[in-house]
């Protein structure tokens, strides 16, 4: 009796810090049948709060360590800092390095994001499919640097899957003439019960009267910024309330001398990074994403799945996620459009309440095993092809 032959699937990617690229890897790597797929992930560094969370059947490999790994001496510290930059340099170069270390042929090769998209494409196995994932709105400003790169990669991919159908149109309406590879889009899956059963554990208490959370990375387009010249003008016209963040990165200096600046000490909260920012969201009045720019934010979907009114900027695909005035407020990006919709949240009620109603059925919406399905479907296509 013949016996049918795992598809051997490798996935790319940095490292393993929080965030919502990184959930999305997650969810795959723990859903794609075991029985049909032999998975493999490659980490450029073996870092940050998720590495561990990789489940068992998957084998991880990395090409250099974590700074998880490194030592306290701060001058060991930056030896080794520069060692990793140069191995990685090394690495990005020349890709048999990386093939040595696997020491394996694979079926498919996936960039969850553009940044692996050459680490894939590179690859010496020149008969393995290549399959990207692109999370970015490409007119975004912050992105131009990087656009040249992204539009040479993409047509050299078997197929690329996007998080969201505004992702998709915006990357067509601009660069129309490309030539792109097959196409799909695929939104992010939500563990629901895993959030649900998370957001159950005990936590400290949150402070006293109206609290708004947000989960992000501290970086200039999460907007948080912006929330704090919001947040400023309310407190100065006598509406009590805090603001936590969940979330570390390189504004928090800069968000942190804002923060003193104004005097929000003991309003305005950054927590940090946390492993399980679930019982936050739970636990707070309302959940506030003030972005620049999203795609399908898995944040979102986090906040609905525990039934929390929700303030978020109308980008990416936002507004086919929240309902405006149904299951949240939608808002433009700007310090007056956060200081209303926060004002409305303090001071309607009704409103409020009317959202939460429209809320207990919200779980609805989601369908992660049509998303799994279509992952594999993608797969099993071009393994035959």
């Amino acid at each position: 009796m013949m016996i049918n032959k795992k598809i051997k699937v490798l996935f790319r990617h940095r490292s393993m810090e929080m965030g919502g690229v990184e959930k999305v890897i997650l969810s795959l790597l723990n859903n794609l049948d075991k029985d049909k797929f032999e998975i493999t992930i490659c980490l450029n560094m073996n870092q940050g709060e998720l590495r561990n969370e990789i489940p068992k059947h998957i084998r991880k490999v990395y090409i250099t360590e974590g700074k998880e790994n490194f030592s306290e001496n701060s001058v060991i510290q930056k030896i080794q800092l520069v060692n990793r930059r140069l191995k990685l340099n090394k690495a990005e170069k020349s890709p048999k390095i990386a093939d040595q270390l696997l020491n394996e042929k694979y079926d498919v090769e996936i960039a969850p994001s553009y940044a692996t998209f050459s680490s894939v494409l590179n690859s010496s196995n020149k008969d393995s499919k290549k399959i990207g994932w692109f999370h970015s709105e490409i007119n975004v400003f912050k992105m131009q640097p990087l656009v040249p790169n992204i539009l040479k990669h993409f047509p050299q991919f078997d197929h690329m899957v996007y998080c969201s159908e505004k992702i998709k149109d915006t990357m067509h309406q601009y660069h129309p003439d490309l030539n792109y590879p097959s196409e799909s889009v695929i939104i992010n899956a939500i563990p629901i019960e895993e959030i649900k059963k998370k957001a159950k554990e005990k936590i400290e208490d949150l402070p006293t009267g109206p609290v708004f959370v947000s989960v992000g990375r501290l970086h200039t387009r999460k907007g948080f910024h912006k929330l704090i010249e919001a947040h400023k003008r309310l407190i100065n016209e006598g509406f009590h309330h805090s603001i936590i963040i969940i979330g570390n990165g390189e504004e928090f200096k800069n968000l942190t001398e804002q923060i003193n600046k104004n005097s929000l000490q003991k309003s305005f909260i950054l927590k940090g990074n946390k492993m399980n920012p679930y019982p936050y969201i739970k636990n707070a009045d309302f959940f506030i994403l003030p972005s620049e720019s999203e795609a399908w934010p898995l944040v979102i979907a986090e906040a609905l799945i525990l039934q929390k009114p929700i303030i978020s900027t109308d980008t990416g695909d936002v507004g086919i996620m929240i309902k405006n005035k149904e299951t949240g407020i939608l808002i433009d990006y700007n310090v007056d459009d956060m200081y209303a919709a926060m004002k409305k949240f303090l001071t309607e009620p009704e409103l409020v309440s009317n959202i939460k109603k429209n809320l207990e059925t919200i779980e609805e919406q989601f369908d992660n095993q049509k998303i799994f399905n279509a992952v594999e479907n993608i797969i099993l296509k071009l393994t035959q092809k």
